[in-house]
């Protein structure tokens, strides 16, 4: 695990405590678990790298779509079974956005920084960003059919489409997985070349396993404290359901992965910091986010509807409309990194500031 957070391991036991001892304001209980899940995130991601580096690039590539977004994915599953769907719904635009936008935008300006101007795969962006847009239209189809044809409550159509959308995310994703890893690999390349994405020490087998398997159970520890504080932390702090997923638990649940974009957009491999970055945002529209309705009928009060409102569809539009302009010829630099950012801030703003209607 990286040194730099390695210290926020301490945040465990204090959360804890903090739960245990009662009184203690919920805000001050959600960001300290805030805090312990965040190295609990890098130590997962950390991980499978670790076994992926093992089993070779299609079954790494499953797993990493499998545990990369774990943080998030464990987060949305505790908060499904709490029955916070308008918050899970949230946090799924949330974390698409966060990569896309958030991520995104500190990698270019950090990069661009210190080496002016930087290069990477401009068909590899494209393809992205065209597997962006259809994740956006996809997510899009439900809410507007729940709007026009079921305004007052659930019907049986709205199901039946809710599964048949989720399973043809699926494919897709698995399709995109064989494109990507076999058939098409070459359009992925580096415009630098290949380089070791992976560095430092090489852990066993069982000690990646071992550590994986930890990680995930601290994960959802530490989610189910978070989770059950958070309508608490809304009260208190004037933040609406909404606010939260799309903002704090989308970070939360994906700061290993925006880290580790970050750090090798530091090191000039832009590549793949935008491989990390657009991918994660991949992964969550067309992994997560299919897993999530499936096991709302396993786990949760009620099924969850991919049936987002007006602001949650228009922000993704936007993002993935921003980003494609931005990201779209293979070049980033600092200022483009300000865009992306800013209009990060604009749509968080925007839900901040969003009326709560009962």
């Amino acid at each position: 695990m990286k040194p730099s957070v390695h210290w926020l391991l301490a945040f465990i036991p204090i959360t804890v405590v903090l739960e245990h001892i009662g009184g203690i304001p919920p805000p001050v209980v959600f960001f300290s678990a805030a805090l312990a899940i965040v190295p609990v995130a890098v130590l997962i991601v950390r991980s499978t790298e670790q076994i992926a580096m093992r089993t070779g690039d299609a079954v790494g590539g499953l797993l990493n779509a499998t545990f990369g977004n774990a943080p998030e994915l464990i987060i949305a599953l505790v908060a499904l079974k709490a029955g916070y769907a308008d918050m899970v719904r949230a946090s799924i635009i949330g974390a698409i956005l966060a990569n896309l936008l958030l991520a995104l935008g500190v990698a270019f300006f950090l990069g661009g920084i210190r080496y002016h101007d930087q290069k990477y795969n401009r068909i590899a962006a494209r393809i992205y960003s065209s597997m962006m847009l259809l994740a956006a239209v996809s997510l899009a189809v439900p809410s507007a059919f729940s709007r026009y044809f079921a305004p007052e409550g659930t019907i049986r159509q709205e199901e039946l489409l809710n599964l048949a959308i989720a399973g043809a995310l699926l494919l897709t994703y698995a399709l995109y997985l064989v494109f990507s890893l076999k058939t098409h690999p070459d359009a992925f390349a580096s415009v630098e070349g290949d380089e070791a994405h992976h560095e430092g020490e090489r852990w066993s087998m069982p000690r990646a396993v071992l550590s994986l398997a930890g990680a995930a159970v601290l994960a959802a520890w530490m989610s189910e404290i978070l989770v059950g504080v958070a309508e608490g932390t809304g009260k208190a702090l004037g933040m609406s359901q909404i606010f939260i997923g799309i903002v704090f638990l989308a970070i939360i649940g994906g700061a290993a992965e925006s880290g580790s974009a970050i750090a090798v957009a530091r090191k000039g491999k832009m590549d793949l910091s935008v491989g990390i970055a657009l991918g994660s945002s991949i992964q969550i529209a067309l992994f997560v986010a299919p897993v999530l309705v499936f096991a709302s009928y396993l786990i949760a009060p009620q099924p969850l509807e991919l049936s987002f409102g007006r602001a949650e569809v228009g922000s993704l539009f936007m993002g993935v409309f921003i980003g494609t302009i931005v990201c779209g010829d293979g070049h980033a630099n600092w200022f483009r990194g300000v865009q992306l950012v800013t209009i990060y801030v604009i749509i968080a703003a925007m839900f901040y500031f969003l009326p709560q209607l009962d």
